[in-house]
């Protein structure tokens, strides 16, 4: 936690509500977001018992599985689940654009220009908390390899058709949802932590009812949010039952044992019953008692969700009064490029994902993401002044007002311009002999290197005045002997440099899977080879 979070949280204590951490949105939100409330079984993360989904904030799709440990109505919630999820999908993926890239040539090897098609935009699901992201990466995990009647006749409890390619998709959302600054999938209470500090915990900050408590308190003669935030972690109504339910997906156990279980075991009883009637007119009364049941369950479940599905919005709300940020939308292309890669293995019959990667896509997977968190600490550090503050704070980055420059030219047969900048800054940056640092120029890292630093004359307090820090800059000024305009800043100019790179670059290139040194396991070998790849259908096909 930076210096800055900290204080934050201070200032939220002192202040009763949360205080920002941010000046800008880091997170793309995107118009038309599914929004995912689920609900499990207590104790059975695999079961679930029901969830809202939908995209309409005044018409929430509710689902409900009266007995989750029935395999049959699990399967009849995963099919309906399918039928909203995938069609949302299926919207993005035919309005597409033609973008120009580079790649090798299969018989000369040359790189050539080619175009490939991206998706115009990219859909985006937002679960309430980050259990909520766990439980739809479980939902991939336990879907994906099912089977269908139509692919396999003889399997025993064949899957609803589309089941395995909605669990493809869940897949593919939660491995995207790893990678640092992707919002394909997305947390509302890791989204409001982001860009508020509040006075509690982090571990306090995944209850999104406490978390709004703290961000937006009722009305200003209210309760602070510490009391607001308390109330709704702890608050009951004369029935025992939480005034603000868990985001989901548990459950209460108050909720658990004197609503739930009762009305399922009332629900086991009118189904046993109806399963032993023995005229018509008997089952009648029986299915209108089974369906009073199942009614009773599903009032349960919607009023332990609908809650929790209006504080989402309602953090959607807060959100959308932020500014985006610079690079959110360059981050976003990478979740769109994301989108179309799947959906063309997806159409092309590519299997499922495996259920562990090798050593190399793992090794792949990893890089990836430590490039990418490196990349996303300091973009967001370019885009706002606030998280900029934190990194100042720990000698990081610097800012000042160029007092001086001075011209001067390498020693060679062809001079170059290597321009001499004398910055006045109350930072202390912890620069080293020949240090690198770096500054944003039209949205491109400028780089510098440092020569020397001393106290500027007439501090009154040695150690703590001003510092004049001289920087040598040594690139991107054109290829002339004189800089190009606009590249070497002028006196009274007020700049940034950081001491962090700005797009970080990548490791090593990583050997092919067959050549796995025998140090990480060898080449990847299955006794058991996995069965061809299950032929195309129609429910396949986006």
């Amino acid at each position: 936690m930076s210096l800055i979070t900290t204080l934050a949280r201070l200032e939220a204590i002192r202040a009763g509500r949360a205080q920002p951490a941010a000046t800008v949105r880091h997170r793309h939100l995107s118009e038309r977001p599914l929004v995912l409330v689920p609900l499990t079984t207590a104790g059975e993360a695999g079961a679930p018992l029901g969830a809202l989904v939908g995209r309409d904030r005044d018409a929430p799709r509710l689902l409900v599985v009266p007995q989750p440990r029935d395999r049959d109505l699990r399967s009849v919630f995963l099919a309906e689940l399918a039928d909203i999820v995938l069609p949302y999908l299926e919207s993005f993926a035919d309005d597409v654009e033609l973008v120009e890239g580079k790649e090798a040539d299969p018989e000369t090897g040359r790189q050539v220009t080619v175009e490939r098609e991206l998706c115009a935009d990219a859909p985006q699901l937002i679960v309430p908390s980050r259990a909520g992201v766990d439980l739809v990466r479980l939902l991939g995990r336990s879907t994906r390899f099912r089977r269908t009647a139509e692919q396999d006749p003889e399997t025993a409890y064949p899957a609803p058709p589309r089941v395995p390619l909605l669990g493809r998709w869940f897949t593919h959302f939660g491995e995207r949802s790893r990678v640092p600054g992707a919002s394909l999938l997305l947390a509302m209470t890791d989204l409001l932590s982001r860009h508020w500090a509040t006075g509690q915990s982090s571990l306090e900050d995944q209850h999104l009812g406490a978390l709004l408590a703290w961000i937006d308190p009722p009305g200003a003669d209210g309760p602070t949010g510490a009391e607001a935030a308390l109330r709704a972690e702890l608050g009951r109504d004369a029935e025992g039952q939480l005034l603000c339910p868990p985001a989901g997906p548990a459950t209460d156990p108050a909720f658990d044992n004197r609503l739930l279980a009762p009305a399922i075991e009332r629900y086991d009883r009118a189904r046993s019953a109806l399963a032993a009637a023995e005229d018509g007119v008997a089952a009648d009364a029986l299915l209108a008692n089974l369906s009073a049941a199942e009614r009773e369950i599903g009032e349960l479940v919607r009023s332990r969700t609908l809650p929790t599905w209006e504080s989402v919005w309602r953090g959607l709300d807060l959100l959308r009064e932020l500014p985006e940020a610079a690079h959110v939308p360059d981050r976003w292309k990478g979740d769109r490029w994301s989108f179309t890669a799947h959906r063309d293995r997806v159409a092309s019959g590519e299997p499922p994902q495996p259920r562990i990667d090798d050593a190399v896509t793992a090794a792949q997977k990893l890089a990836r993401r430590e490039k990418e968190q490196a990349k996303l600490d300091a973009q967001e550090a370019l885009d706002d002044p606030l998280v900029l503050a934190a990194r100042r704070l720990g000698g990081e980055a610097f800012v000042g007002e160029v007092v001086d420059v001075t011209m001067t030219y390498t020693e060679s047969k062809r001079p170059s311009p290597r321009p001499l900048i004398t910055v006045r800054t109350e930072d202390r940056p912890h620069l080293g002999e020949k240090a690198k640092v770096h500054r944003s120029l039209d949205g491109k890292p400028q780089t510098a290197q440092f020569v020397g630093a001393e106290e500027e004359d007439g501090g009154e307090d040695p150690g703590g005045g001003p510092l004049l820090v001289v920087l040598r800059i040594v690139d991107r000024m054109g290829r002339g002997r004189e800089p190009a305009l606009g590249s070497v800043p002028e006196k009274g100019d007020r700049v940034c440099f950081t001491l962090f790179e700005h797009e970080p670059r990548g490791g090593p290139k990583l050997p092919d899977p067959e050549n796995t040194p025998w140090t990480h396991g060898g080449p990847p070998t299955d006794p058991s080879p996995l069965p061809a790849a299950d032929p195309v259908t129609e429910e396949d096909l986006l």
